[in-house]
């Protein structure tokens, strides 16, 4: 038998909102965050499954996530992707790798 050959991994950018937990190192007053994370997978349910898996091993509360799809879906949308933002998804592709770009505490 045949072996299928591999989807090639792609990144994804998703925003995650997370909850409340303990010894989650968000600021004391926070009610949670959103974070922007630069996701591996092939495709953006694989991403978002690996992306969520890996905050709750850092003990966050992962509650909600959008997906913004590839750097080519945004371009497609509008979204300007700067040379910084580019250079963390290449990083997170070559690493196979979850990276968190930027946390937004909220507070209430």
């Amino acid at each position: 038998m045949a072996e299928k050959p591999k989807k090639p991994h792609q990144i994804y950018t998703l925003l995650v909102e997370v909850g409340r937990k303990a010894d989650d190192g968000l600021p004391k007053k926070a009610t949670g965050a959103a974070l922007m994370c630069y996701a591996s997978g092939v495709d953006e349910a694989e991403a978002v499954r690996e992306t969520v898996a890996i905050l709750k091993q850092a003990d966050l509360a992962p509650l909600d996530v959008t997906g913004y799809g590839t750097p080519d879906d945004r371009r497609a949308e509008g979204h300007e992707i700067t040379s910084e933002e580019q250079n963390l998804m290449d990083r997170a592709l070559a690493e196979n790798a979850v990276i968190v770009a930027q946390m937004t505490p909220f507070f209430d």
